[in-house]
């Protein structure tokens, strides 16, 4: 790694996905206020909503977040369309 390049606060930082606890441990200059410790060492920790482990592209499984009706308004008007 280049010497003088990164800022100050580049550390080793804990990302925990809270959707379902898989945490991972990176390097980034994120802003954190909470700590974890895994294997007796402390590490500031940074809270995701959605990771790799999570996320529907990665896993698989498709989940459809209906906000007010929308989904169901646009199968309405445009149908179940499948090439």
């Amino acid at each position: 790694m280049k010497q003088g390049i990164h800022p100050d606060t580049y550390r080793l930082v804990a990302f925990k996905d809270m959707s379902n606890d898989h945490v991972f441990i990176t390097r980034s200059c994120v802003n954190t206020k909470e700590t974890l410790t895994l294997d007796g060492i402390e590490y500031p920790l940074y809270k995701l909503e959605i990771s790799n482990t999570s996320h529907p592209f990665y896993t698989g499984k498709m989940k459809l977040v209906d906000t007010a009706g929308r989904v169901d308004k646009f199968r309405s008007r445009y149908g179940d369309r499948k090439k």
